[in-house]
């Protein structure tokens, strides 16, 4: 635990001291002290469409189910159909609550005999509580939130970076694919993953400071050659939401469903029961009434989360997600819009600080990889 400048009383994860060496600017964020940036947004997001980079996302949640139930029991918690789910693959999925309202997105991993969720920072301690209340059979929980480092590589010159530190075959590792492997000396999971449209790979290992600073030095010197550089939590954002991908709490939440969300093809209706299934499914059959939209804008303004989105000078949403895009050189953003403003190609507007700003409702991921 430390106590960042404002006051709070934060985690640290294991690559802290690295942070603060490389001159990180700290932000507390689901409960952890983490880098928000090192050079600058725009500059480490870049450093990832072209080169490389190497994230600390140790914060978010890793929870393990174990026993002869776990299948039925993630099956039943989650919205996308587990049975389907080999082991060495992962799958993006979504929990839900009784009326379709999300509860988190997250991972689910098939580790051979259990199943591993990664679940986010923010939400571990309720999404937990939340698991733990659904619990039936002989299906074990058990919180390896602190016992994992988890960091992310990612970046078209991330294979190059990774496959001469590791005996493990990364080259032929499918995308949402996981192996185990040895790197730096340490055992690790390294997945085939990442939430920013680039090639890159997420390395899960044990938490403790030794491990984690020889695992990102190691990766950090043969990254040298490819361009590597930090990346802070301000430029992850960025990036996935150049994508079109959702972040919980601002374009998903308890408020909204799969299917207006943009996420029906992760929610398989058809798998049997699970939590949230009959709402889930009459909005699938045609009962959603808006839909989260992407949208640009030829201005340099930045639109930014709560700011009105207007058609025909009339308020039909607001902005859950916003930014400046550092490929597109536009603002670029995300909204929940009434059907008949949600085609692609539809003119509206965003407030933007008193003044109104044309935009345009745009086709998601808004840059194509």
């Amino acid at each position: 635990m430390t106590d960042d400048k404002n006051g709070f009383r934060v985690k640290k994860t294991a690559l802290y001291a690295i942070h603060s060496a490389l001159g990180a600017k700290i932000v507390e964020f689901g409960g952890y002290a983490m880098p928000m940036q090192y050079t600058g947004i725009l500059d480490e997001h870049m450093k990832v469409r072209e080169a490389v980079g190497i994230f600390d996302v140790s914060h978010m949640g890793e929870v393990e189910i174990r026993g002869k139930d776990a299948l039925a029991f993630v099956q039943k918690i989650t919205v996308n159909d587990v049975s389907k789910l080999d082991a060495g693959r992962v799958q993006y999925s979504a929990m839900c609550y009784e009326d379709g309202g999300i509860v988190d997105d997250l991972l689910v991993y098939n580790m051979g005999g259990y199943f591993m969720l990664v679940i986010n920072a923010a939400n571990t301690e309720k999404d937990i509580a939340w698991m733990k209340e659904h619990l039936a059979g002989d299906a074990v929980l058990k919180d390896r939130s602190n016992d994992l480092s988890l960091l992310a590589i990612q970046g078209p010159r991330s294979l190059l970076t990774l496959m001469g530190l590791t005996k493990a075959d990364l080259s032929s590792l499918q995308y949402y694919h996981w192996t185990r492997g040895v790197l730096a000396g340490v055992e690790m999971i390294i997945s085939r993953t990442g939430y920013t449209g680039e090639l890159g790979f997420e390395l899960y290992f044990p938490s403790d400071v030794a491990s984690g600073e020889l695992v990102w030095n190691t990766i950090m010197e043969a990254g040298k050659k490819y361009g590597i550089a930090p990346v802070g939590l301000g430029a992850r954002d960025t990036l996935r939401l150049e994508m079109g991908f959702c972040l919980y709490g601002n374009d998903i939440d308890a408020a909204t469903n799969p299917i207006e969300a943009g996420l029906g093809w992760i929610t398989k209706v058809d798998k049997g029961d699970f939590i949230g299934k009959g709402p889930i499914a009459r909005a699938k059959q045609g009962g959603a009434r808006r839909r989260l939209v992407g949208f640009t804008m030829d201005d340099k303004a930045f639109p930014r989360h709560g700011y009105p989105i207007a058609a025909a000078g009339t308020r039909v949403g607001s902005v859950t997600s916003g930014t400046f895009s550092p490929v597109l050189a536009k603002g670029i953003g995300m909204g929940y819009v009434p059907i008949a403003q949600a085609k692609a190609g539809t003119p509206v507007s965003i407030l933007v600080r008193g003044r109104e700003i044309p935009a345009m409702v745009a086709s998601i991921p808004f840059i194509k990889k």
